[in-house]
């Protein structure tokens, strides 16, 4: 009989160990199951813009996302290929930094955490716009003073040897309805 009531106490010290033990390791596996991750698309943004949001980790059809750089919260919905999607826009005046985002699930236990990369993009004009046919912006970017010496030299004696086939052509024609025709 002593060997049964021994056995009896050593079965009910075992069971009151591994029973709260085992609800211990499934409460730790209950909470990692129920923390998951957001992904951002795109991950770095600029102010103003506008990301999608992914969870999985909701069982459930709701959660709502909040940043500092949300404009305002994003709701979340089913997505057509399974856990659930969000719009954010990125507030204009967000700095250019790391921000944290946090979704609760709202219709559930679970959380989910992720970030996105705020920057600024100024865009400041350095020089005008390489523009034209063939080579010319490349002649044009060769030659910044404008015409030179050489380019006034050429032009004056074009103009000169113009006026002197003008010139000859008068007096020709003048030499030609001066004199008498046969």
């Amino acid at each position: 009989m002593r060997s049964s009531q021994l056995t009896l106490c050593a079965g009910a010290v075992l069971a009151a160990v591994l029973v709260p033990a085992s609800a211990a390791l499934a409460a730790v596996a209950d909470n990692e199951e129920s923390h998951g991750s957001v992904t951002v698309t795109p991950s770095t943004i600029a102010a103003g813009g506008e990301v999608d949001l992914r969870v999985s980790v909701c069982g459930g059809k709701k959660a709502i996302g909040t940043s500092e750089a949300f404009s305002s919260p994003a709701y979340f919905n089913p997505a057509a290929d399974g856990g659930l999607f969000a719009e954010a826009r990125i507030r204009s005046d967000a700095q250019g930094r790391d921000y944290s985002i946090d979704v609760k699930c709202e219709d559930g236990p679970g959380t989910a955490s992720g970030n996105v990369t705020v920057v600024h993009h100024r865009v400041h004009p350095t020089a005008p716009v390489r523009a034209g046919g063939g080579g010319t912006a490349l002649a044009a970017e060769a030659e910044t003073g404008g015409p030179g010496t050489p380019h006034t030299l050429i032009g004056l004696g074009l103009a000169g040897v113009a006026a002197v086939a003008i010139a000859g052509r008068s007096v020709r024609r003048r030499r030609a309805q001066g004199s008498p025709t046969d």
